[in-house]
């Protein structure tokens, strides 16, 4: 899961500091040209692109992993801009990359600097003015995989917003190793020390719900942001937060569609779904594959649905560490990082787009001779599965 990309910083580590001199090496050679820091693929919509983080505190709400405290978040929200502003946006604090590294010390080199993480560079500025749009905009949630912060999503946030969409990345609260609020504390992943993957979906679904109504409320939490829309509302995630896209459109009608990235889903499969959904996932995740929990899950949704795995990937693929392993010269999987990253931006737009804007998108009819990587799966109740060839046209 995240593992493969602490491994990739420790690689960037090395490249940020240099090679320690020998006793053989000359006093007065030279120091080492210092690699830049691994940057993300920029997005490839029209418009600029602004972040800003927001705290919420559920006053109603006990956290499920501390009672004896209110449920907080912090949420990340990407939005397109008038024009860029000055400040770069952080991918992640100091505070939390230390936070994460700490947690993973066992399967780090010692020296490893602990904010390292915090040197990824990205391609949204704080403080930029929202652009003027002419009604409210779509809006797309955002949930990490288990143990990972939200910061790993950012490339898929930053894509969607420079195409028009308002974007919610959630921390949900002791769910990862590492997030910091605006107190100062930096908090653990106190969930993963036993994980109970039910009532992860069932906490996700709330807290997207809680998201929501602070953001898009008479009176948003977002102050200074454009006018979101919650009829157009779309939850993602990867992982834990892939597999709660169900428990969330279950809970909250105002999501209006999901997408699972390679996440098995961790719930009673027994309740119809009548929203769309795109399942997205690693070459095991087909029909009759080792994870049955997706054949089960596909039976009940009777909505628009999608089935799709893309040749070549690994779990971590559909998020930021394909690309950013890519930069540091360890590739997570056997597809080139970046065109992982191409593969999942174009099709998670193209269904969002689909679903919340109504456009007719041709790469969600079959597969696409741009894409050869990705198969389409249409299982047969009572019959073998029928992938679609790869790179085939319809």
């Amino acid at each position: 899961m995240h593992r493969t990309f602490l491994a990739a910083c420790a690689v960037l580590t090395a490249a940020l500091v240099g090679s320690a001199p020998t006793a053989a090496a000359r006093a007065d050679a030279p120091s080492p040209p210092r690699a830049a820091a691994p940057e993300l693929p920029a997005p490839s919509g029209k418009l600029p692109v602004g972040m800003a983080t927001v705290h919420l505190e559920d006053a109603d709400r006990a956290d499920p992993w501390k009672p004896g405290q209110r449920r907080e978040l912090m949420v990340s929200v990407w939005y397109p801009a008038a024009k860029p502003a000055g400040t770069r946006a952080p991918y992640m604090t100091a505070a939390e990359s230390t936070r994460y590294l700490r947690a993973n010390a066992e399967r780090l080199p010692k020296d490893l600097p602990p904010d390292v993480l915090s040197t990824v560079v990205t391609h949204s500025t704080v403080r930029a003015a929202p652009v003027r749009a002419r009604g409210a905009l779509p809006l797309v949630v955002l949930s990490p995989g288990f143990g990972m912060p939200r910061a790993t999503l950012t490339g898929l946030a930053e894509e969607l917003a420079s195409r028009g969409y308002a974007v919610a990345g959630i921390g949900h609260n002791y769910e990862a190793d590492g997030t910091s609020f605006p107190d100062g504390r930096t908090t653990a992943c106190e969930a993963c020390a036993d994980p109970d993957f039910p009532k992860v979906g069932a906490v996700r679904a709330a807290d997207v719900s809680f998201v929501l109504d602070a953001l898009t409320g008479k009176r948003p939490a977002w102050r200074g942001g454009p006018r979101l829309d919650p009829g157009r509302v779309a939850m993602v995630g990867h992982s834990a937060g892939g597999f709660s896209t169900i428990p969330a459109m279950l809970r909250d009608p105002r999501v209006r569609a999901g997408v699972n990235m390679d996440g098995n889903f961790r719930f009673p499969n027994d309740t119809p779904v009548d929203r769309p959904l795109l399942m997205l996932g690693k070459p095991s995740h087909v029909p009759a594959g080792p994870d049955p929990t997706w054949d089960r899950t596909w039976e009940q949704l009777t909505g628009f649905k999608r089935w799709l795995s893309v040749d070549g990937t690994e779990h971590g693929s559909f998020t930021d560490l394909a690309p950013l392993g890519e930069r540091l010269g360890i590739p997570q999987q056997r597809l080139d990082g970046d065109r992982a990253d191409t593969v999942t931006r174009a099709y998670v737009t193209a269904f969002v787009d689909s679903r919340l804007r109504g456009r007719d998108e041709p790469l969600l009819t079959g597969p696409s001779a741009r894409f050869p990587e990705v198969r389409f799966h249409r299982p047969v109740r009572g019959g073998p599965a029928r992938p679609s060839p790869a790179g085939s046209g319809r």
